[in-house]
């Protein structure tokens, strides 16, 4: 059993409607709040076509053989749109015994809820329309894709190295006092698992001195870094990383520089947690969770960070930043044509 032929709303048209005959579209459309007749439409005039070259279009009267007809060719099938809201579509009927929905019939092998306006359901083929379930789309921060997270990690990597080549420059000599300070500590520690004792009596005392060129250590690498990635995110929006990689910190509500302000708070929620590694590697827990905030985050993959800051990652695209060659004098040569 197959949809009962009638007359219903062409989808390709919403404002007219057509003859479904069981296996397609036929007739000429007809407005929307038009009567149809009670059957199918008439047939169409058939196009008058052109004789072939050298064929005379009508046989005259006293020409040899002619006898006063006209001749005409062979009348082609009309197409008919088939996939109802794709209008050119081969023919494909509904299934059998499946009613018209919205006044069409539905397509084959139709899945899903109908698609307001579209006259049925969606093929398997075709996917779903965004009407029924939209397609996700990226959001773009003005106009600039969000950088990928494999650029971020290797932008995050060349800072954290630039920023411990700095250290090395500077807080070299105290973290060298800190080794000497608890050296004995750690060399007992190691001689007595050597031998296969565990035991913590006796071991040498940790001078107080010790603290206090871990809290110096501690503030001279967190002001470096801070030296280091705020002044220069808050001005340009990249760090020397995030140069490297085409990337660049931007604010969510305005595409002018972040100043400042913004840029420290950024910063604070990443780097203050520095502080924290005097307690067992708190801060570095703090921070790798921050950073790995960018894995879960959708649609906007923000850190913690970010998410502060009211800021976003965005990729920077090659062919803006890049000046086009000057043109070349027109010399007339044609494409594919010799030159001199």
């Amino acid at each position: 059993m197959t949809v009962q032929p009638g007359w219903y709303t062409d989808p390709a048209e919403p404002n007219t409607q057509r003859y479904w005959d069981g296996g397609g579209w036929i007739g000429a459309p007809l407005p929307a709040d038009a009567t149809p007749p009670p059957g199918p439409p008439p047939a169409e005039p058939e196009p008058p076509t052109s004789p072939a070259p050298g064929t005379p279009a009508t046989d005259a009267p006293g020409s040899p053989g002619g006898t006063g007809t006209t001749t005409t060719a062979t009348p082609t099938a009309r197409p008919t749109s088939g996939l109802p809201g794709v209008p050119g579509s081969p023919v494909q009927p509904g299934p059998p015994g499946a009613p018209p929905v919205n006044g069409v019939p539905p397509w084959p092998g139709a899945v899903g809820p109908p698609s307001p306006g579209q006259g049925g359901p969606v093929p398997p083929a075709w996917g779903y329309p965004p009407s029924v379930f939209p397609v996700f789309q990226e959001p773009r921060p003005h106009g600039k894709a969000l950088a990928p997270l494999g650029a971020r990690l290797a932008a995050r990597l060349i800072d954290i190295g630039a920023v411990l080549l700095l250290n090395v420059l500077v807080n070299g000599w105290f973290v060298w006092r800190y080794v000497e300070e608890i050296g004995p500590v750690y060399r007992e520690i190691v001689r007595r698992s050597v031998a296969g004792n565990s035991s913590t009596e006796g071991l040498p005392p940790v001078s107080a001195q010790a603290d206090w060129l871990l809290l110096v250590i501690l503030v001279i690498a967190a002001a470096l870094w801070f030296a280091y990635e705020v002044p220069s995110v808050a001005n340009t929006g990249q760090t020397f990383g995030k140069r490297v990689l085409r990337l660049k910190v931007v604010s969510l509500g305005t595409d002018e520089k972040l100043g400042f302000g913004r840029s420290a708070r950024r910063w604070n929620t990443l780097g203050l947690p520095t502080f924290f590694w005097y307690c067992c590697g708190l801060g570095f827990l703090l921070q790798l969770v921050d950073c790995a905030f960018v894995l879960f985050d959708r649609p906007l993959r923000q850190a913690l960070h970010d998410k502060r800051a009211q800021t976003v990652v965005v990729r920077l695209d090659r062919s803006v930043d890049t000046p086009s060659p000057p043109p070349t004098a027109d010399r007339g040569d044609t494409p594919g044509g010799p030159t001199s």
